[in-house]
């Protein structure tokens, strides 16, 4: 670990409280030494995707549920102390934005759809004080899936486990990801879930 968490408690002075239920997402922070909570989303994703329109940019889409995850817990008056990290992140390729897949079934049909073509992994991260956004940002990384048969993705999916439901791309780069991913340009972090050089940029007040 390059960066101690008694150092970036020191330079910040902050406390963070994660707002997801992403394991990802809570290692990558762990790693990098931040002291933080995870709290789960009070807000229905599900809810918010529907009200949001169909026509809407993806970067809108993750904006609108990374700002809706943070105020959720922001705004409980026993967090007012806490700077609120809310993350989202989705799939396009072409004009199709693609959500987790619900079973293997689902996870088969998603790396067919990605073998052999490059698609981009959007993210979305915003912070929220007492309710208010005080910063967010957005990152795009381009993914190429090899180009697979249907027994590679089977037999991937075998050995990956049902823990390859909770990535939306259904690949793990800290896991067996790397079998199935030809190549990646950006953000390494990103792909795993939340764009980490950005939100270091602005913990250290670099942007």
């Amino acid at each position: 670990m390059l960066v101690s968490t008694y150092f970036i408690n020191m330079i910040t002075h902050k406390k963070y409280i994660l707002a997801s239920s992403s394991f990802s997402r809570k290692t990558i922070l762990k790693n990098c030494g931040f002291n933080f909570v995870q709290v789960r989303p009070s807000c229905d994703e599900e809810v918010i995707k529907k009200q949001i329109k169909k026509k809407s940019k993806p970067e809108d889409v993750a904006r609108i549920l990374s700002y809706q995850k943070a105020k959720s817990i922001s705004e409980k008056k026993k967090y007012f102390n806490y700077n609120v990290i809310g993350c989202d992140t989705l799939i396009k390729l072409g004009d199709k934005i693609f959500d987790k897949a619900k079973n293997n079934k689902e996870a088969l049909l998603k790396i067919k759809k990605l073998s052999g073509k490059k698609h981009k992994i959007i993210s979305s991260l915003t912070i929220c004080n007492q309710g208010s956004k005080i910063w967010e940002c957005s990152e795009t990384t381009v993914v190429e899936i090899r180009k697979l048969t249907t027994k590679q993705i089977e037999g991937y999916l075998k050995k990956s486990g049902k823990q390859i439901l909770q990535s939306v791309g259904c690949y793990q780069l800290e896991a067996l990801g790397p079998q199935i991913i030809k190549d990646i340009k950006g953000d390494f972090f990103n792909v795993m879930g939340l764009p980490l050089f950005k939100l270091l940029k602005y913990v250290f007040n670099e942007e």
